[in-house]
């Protein structure tokens, strides 16, 4: 599936290196990022078939060798593509994936992961997977 060139919302850019997104912004890259996650997901699944056939008694063939280099080289591109959006992927397996935010002048992330619909968490910087809280909480302070 190709993903490079699919159109999003172009988010606040506070800085050269750090995009900022509104929920809004957040979930009208959606299309494009699940897209690109789910390439990822699949890639990432290839990865590790390949790992485990390296790890065969025979040990892998050239050409295995030369596939597990391939997907190396296409899961770097993909991921590239996610940074080039401005998200941070967190979890290969689970497409987990953070949209930088601002929520009463201190950073968070709004959270997503592959299958869901649209951004319905974020969690602190800090806080990861298991702090994340509805996005009701931040929507009536409009992130």
């Amino acid at each position: 599936m190709t993903t490079e060139n699919a159109s999003i919302t172009t988010p606040l850019i506070l800085d050269a290196e750090k995009k900022i997104f509104s929920l809004a912004q957040a979930n009208n890259a959606l299309p494009y990022v699940s897209r690109v996650v789910e390439d990822i997901t699949v890639v990432y699944a290839r990865i590790i078939e390949l790992r485990r056939g390296a790890d065969h008694p025979v040990g892998p063939t050239p050409d295995t060798e030369k596939e597990y280099e391939a997907t190396m080289d296409r899961l770097s591109e993909l991921v590239d593509e996610l940074h080039a959006v401005g998200v941070e992927l967190k979890d290969f397996e689970l497409g987990l994936v953070d949209f930088p935010a601002i929520h009463e002048g201190r950073d968070v992330l709004l959270c997503w992961k592959r299958g869901e619909s649209d951004i319905g968490h974020w969690h602190e910087v800090d806080a990861g997977l298991a702090g994340r809280q509805s996005v009701a909480l931040l929507e009536a302070q409009k992130v």
